[in-house]
């Protein structure tokens, strides 16, 4: 498997990475894992475990409320942008919909809410060396400035396999984490080629000419986490692409292996 997925992304234009593990055996294939990509949505990965590890602590209730208004409306992927000022929700519902579709307006609420100092501190905690949040979401001012979000696959891969671990904050948080992951809307990426009954928890994210997706595919016997990262396509539908077959050659190779 590791040599066909390298000839086939060396045959590829653009940039990738990829990390590949094995959550039963604990094989694993890298390929420039290590390089920093522009993180897009997988930087709501670090997010959700600060929010979660600041609930952990006491300063914060999942339950506690948030009441949208007019200057919260963020650009981009999301519901929030679309209803009326003055909707109430609680921090559960505003962490669900962060990652579960992919909320611009939720995760700037977060970002809000929680600092960028600590969310920074957070990634540092777990051990994420070269994931950092520079700009709020949609930020196109903090972009010119040249403030980005950053991540690599290795990192993307760390926190993926402490959430499936439950050590990501602590337990009840692991599984809370897991579980919303599972609950993702967005698919054509990992899950572009694999059998519509197959279960992922997952995290995807892009920009222009850039698609990332990161995710722990739940095989019944051989569940196994998969990262690839993509940049400089040529269309965002080749980043997907470029996704969608990496991950149904991993597919196939865990598939017999089980």
């Amino acid at each position: 498997m590791e040599e066909k997925i390298r000839e086939y992304l060396n045959l590829q234009p653009g940039e990738q990475a990829v990390f590949i593990k094995d959550l039963t055996d604990g094989e694993t294939f890298c390929f420039n894992e290590k390089a920093v990509f522009p993180s897009a949505s997988t930087i709501k990965l670090v997010i959700m475990a600060c929010l979660l590890d600041q609930v952990k602590t006491g300063r914060l209730s999942l339950e506690d409320p948030v009441v949208l208004t007019e200057e919260m409306r963020t650009g981009g992927d999301g519901i929030l942008k679309e209803l009326s000022a003055g909707h109430r929700f609680s921090l559960r519902e505003i962490l669900t919909l962060m990652i579960i579709v992919s909320d611009n307006t939720a995760t700037n609420i977060l970002i809000q809410l929680l600092g960028m100092d600590a969310i920074n501190e957070m990634a540092g905690r777990l051990r994420l060396s070269r994931t950092v949040l520079g700009r709020r979401m949609m930020d196109s001012e903090a972009r010119k400035q040249g403030k980005d979000n950053y991540t690599c696959a290795d990192d993307i891969a760390h926190i993926l396999e402490l959430i499936y671990e439950q050590k990501c904050v602590d337990v009840p948080s692991s599984r809370l984490m897991l579980d919303i992951l599972r609950r993702q809307q967005q698919s054509g990426r990992l899950q572009l080629y694999l059998p519509e009954e197959v279960e992922i928890a997952h995290k995807c994210g892009d920009l222009d000419f850039l698609e990332h997706d990161a995710g722990i595919i739940l095989l019944p016997k051989r569940p196994y986490l998969i990262v690839v990262l993509t940049r400089d396509n040529p269309t965002n539908k080749d980043g997907r692409e470029v996704i969608g077959t990496v991950s149904r050659m991993v597919y196939e190779e865990m598939l017999q292996k089980e």
